[in-house]
């Protein structure tokens, strides 16, 4: 990885995991620009019709639904916790 301070160590096992990590992380990146786009459009389409933005009970199903759909060591709080993040995030960053 460029310019990381960690590429100089000299366990391998360690910069191949942190590797890894920064693999998963840029995954992350892209998929919450994506995320944002779509979003972006979405309120461009409500509103373009008079409809109101923000849905809370949709934003209620989609936790209820990511925590039902989740198999991995991330707990059903903290998934809602990083969810309510996503989603304050998404509406500033698509606030014209």
């Amino acid at each position: 990885m460029p310019n990381d301070p960690a590429a100089t160590t000299e366990d391998v096992v360690i910069r191949q995991m942190r590797d890894q990590i920064v693999e998963n992380d840029l995954k992350i990146v892209q998929a919450l620009n994506q995320r944002i786009a779509l979003v972006s459009r979405l309120r461009e389409y409500k509103e373009g019709r008079g409809m109101e933005f923000v849905d809370h009970s949709r934003e209620e199903w989609m936790v209820r639904y990511l925590q039902g759909a989740n198999r991995g060591a991330l707990s059903d709080d903290g998934l809602a916790e990083i969810y309510s993040h996503i989603l304050e995030l998404t509406k500033r960053e698509t606030v014209d």
